[in-house]
């Protein structure tokens, strides 16, 4: 398996996401490679301090970095030389025996999504790709697409986003009928706009999804469906506060504690710490761009090393699953509304 990293992406790039991509090396096995895009210098200081062997890797040199706040699609169009962009390239069908399984990278997630839209393309049915992010909540996982990448689906994209969500529930999760709900301002079905209600028509009328209707915010979090299905601004905004939002208790949790008594602090420590994990973004890694032709893998921003690691771990479990060949085989099946 071939896994590229995009070395000079994220807030806190580039020596925490050299060191988690360094870190999952020993899970590789012998026909693996890990290919690394980005400052060549930089590449080569961070495996000499690391102490790993380099037989598993390969490095694409590239001279130019896209920023955080760069426009996405003029970005991708005029930085080639980018890691990013060069990443994505060899993710496409046109990079031949040097073809990456999945591309990784914790930067512009605009520009990724833009690359990785010119080079990948899309797999065949799939009309707009979608982010597919998973959500930690008090039921168990959540898989919620979209989360960032379309804005202002039509119908049939909301559509393909429910059987998307449902072979990646399925096959990642291990969820063996995944539920999907339709993010709604209400459980109501007059309620909505023309939109909305057509995609709800097409999620219930197709036999490959388990559309149970309508779900509003609190539904996400009791445990009414395994796939949340909606465009990228609510899925963006939803999975951020409930980020924010979990930060915030566990650091409140904290304080409280330690205004006690101190002593609390040392007891809980444990508890805490283990629900902080569960709850904690950076154990899952990224979330895939589903839909297109070839591995996507979004990470958060401020990415660390860890958040790399089981990124790689995730990409793997991804292409090993054959979540893509099942997503093009449903489709296929299906008449697709242009």
């Amino acid at each position: 398996m071939r896994l590229g990293v995009d070395v000079m992406g994220g807030d806190l790039a580039p020596a925490p996401i050299l060191e988690g991509a360094l870190a999952a090396i020993p899970t590789f096995a012998e026909d693996d490679r890990l290919v690394l895009f980005g400052d060549e210098a930089v590449i080569r200081r961070g495996i000499a301090s690391a102490g790993v062997s380099d037989a598993l890797i390969e490095i694409v040199a590239t001279t130019n970095e896209i920023i955080m706040d760069e426009s996405p699609v003029e970005a991708a169009r005029n930085k080639p030389d980018s890691a990013l962009v060069q990443m994505a390239r060899f993710a496409g069908p046109k990079a031949g025996d040097d073809r990456l399984d999945m591309a990784i990278s914790a930067g512009n997630t605009g520009a990724f999504i833009a690359a990785a839209q010119m080079h990948m393309r899309r797999l065949k049915g799939v009309a707009r790709p979608g982010i597919a992010a998973v959500v930690p909540t008090f039921a168990g996982p959540v898989t919620f697409i979209d989360v960032g990448a379309n804005i202002d689906p039509k119908p049939h994209h909301l559509h393909q986003y429910g059987v998307m969500g449902t072979v990646y529930a399925r096959r990642v999760l291990g969820i063996e009928q995944p539920r999907v709900g339709l993010m709604n301002v209400g459980g109501e079905e007059q309620k909505g706009t023309d939109n909305m209600k057509r995609a709800r028509e097409l999620l219930r009328d197709d036999p490959s999804v388990d559309f149970v209707g309508y779900v509003e915010g609190r539904g996400v979090f009791d445990g009414e469906c395994d796939v949340v299905v909606s465009d990228g601004v609510t899925g963006n905004v939803t999975i951020k506060l409930a980020e924010g939002l979990s930060k915030g208790i566990f650091k409140l949790l904290q304080k409280e504690l330690e205004s006690h008594d101190p002593a609390f602090v040392k007891q809980f420590s444990p508890i805490v710490k283990k629900l902080y994990a569960e709850y904690d973004y950076h154990e899952y890694g990224g979330a895939p761009l589903m839909g297109v032709n070839g591995g996507c893998l979004i990470c958060h921003g401020s990415s660390k090393a860890r958040t790399i690691r089981n990124a790689i771990g995730a990409a793997r479990r991804f292409v090993d699953l054959g979540v893509n060949a099942r997503i093009t085989e449903i489709l296929s099946s299906q008449e697709v509304e242009a």
